[in-house]
């Protein structure tokens, strides 16, 4: 063997052992490589280095395309695949396809029903190891990501990028049926469903159905008479979070509701449209030649059924100029 040979085969001893050396820190857990930063340890050089451009802000990798940018090169990789829209990853199962295999493998317990990631604090068990990243800060209270508008934190990249939309005003989530427009790809998810009678959540104890699952979660409160949300003031209970800010409303003499014709607010908006047809009725009562026309169109507005069938005793809102009920 030539000094040339034996060098090169050197080498490659020294890569495989490498990487043999590097594999068995999977089963040690050994990660000898820490951030001076957070603390966190790695067990290769190459992944400490890339999560230290979290610290920095570092984005080495761009996209020619859209001159978005990215720590890694892997990154960088997935996201170009959006531009092309390949999709070369297939379900077995289904036939849907997905631009990466990770998502192809997180669809597959959707049929598998596997949930391989497990909260060590209350054993709940998830599909991906984002979810149970995210629900873990429901135990640390932890809220790491900032809002540099307004300092609102939230628990993950994801609820601030929403939130953010809410300053810019955007609302790039269009409808095709009506073109209403919103800032959340899942608000127009279920307007949707006005236009195709979707409702895909049912209570399983009365069968009754809804178009958004949190207005499932809200019914089934009235099976199980469990009222969540708690007045600081007295202590009264209530199923949803509006009904409590509805209620607090009294603790606080606050009349967020004004009506914009004489600017008279009130507690709730139910008030406000019932003081509002004192106006529309003062618009009809302009119309009408006499007293007894405006008594008679009166009940449109409030309601009022006073003319009473004797032998049925069916209510009507008027009489005709024969005395017989009007329907």
């Amino acid at each position: 063997m030539t000094p040339g040979t034996q060098s090169r085969s050197g080498k490659v001893w020294e890569q495989q052992s490498g990487n043999l050396k590097i594999h068995k820190r999977t089963h040690t857990g050994e990660n000898p490589f820490t951030c001076d930063q957070c603390g966190k340890s790695f067990s290769r050089l190459g992944f400490l280095k890339i999560h230290q451009r979290i610290h920095t802000g570092e984005n080495p990798y761009s996209c020619d395309q859209c001159e978005k940018s990215f720590k890694d090169s892997r990154s960088l990789q997935r996201h170009q695949i959006f531009h092309t829209g390949e999709k070369p990853y297939t379900c077995d199962q289904c036939e849907k396809s997905f631009n990466q295999s990770g998502d192809l493998k997180v669809h597959q317990r959707t049929h598998t029903g596997e949930k391989p990631f497990t909260c060590d604090q209350c054993g709940k068990n998830f599909s991906r190891s984002g979810c149970l990243k995210r629900h873990q800060t429901i135990h640390t209270g932890e809220k790491p990501y900032s809002c540099d508008q307004c300092e609102k934190s939230f628990k993950d990249s994801r609820s601030l990028q929403r939130h953010q939309i809410f300053h810019t005003g955007e609302k790039p989530f269009t409808c095709d049926q009506c073109e209403k427009s919103f800032n959340q790809s899942g608000y127009l998810k279920v307007h949707q469903r006005t236009h195709t009678g979707e409702k895909p959540f049912t209570c399983d104890q009365c069968e009754k159905s809804f178009r958004q699952s949190g207005n499932l979660k809200v019914h089934q409160r009235s099976h199980t008479g469990e009222n969540p949300f708690t007045c600081d003031q007295c202590e009264k209970s209530f199923k949803d979070s509006r009904s409590l800010q509805r209620h607090q409303i009294i603790h606080t003499g606050e009349k967020p509701f004004t009506c914009y014709q004489c600017e008279k607010s009130f507690k709730d908006s139910r008030s406000l449209t019932r003081h509002q047809r004192i106006h529309s009725f003062d618009q009809w009562k302009k119309e009408f030649s006499d007293s007894y026309s405006v008594k008679l169109h009166q009940p449109t507005h409030t309601g009022e059924k006073p003319d009473v069938c004797a032998p049925c005793e069916k209510s009507f809102r008027k009489q005709d100029h024969m005395g017989e009920p009007l329907h």
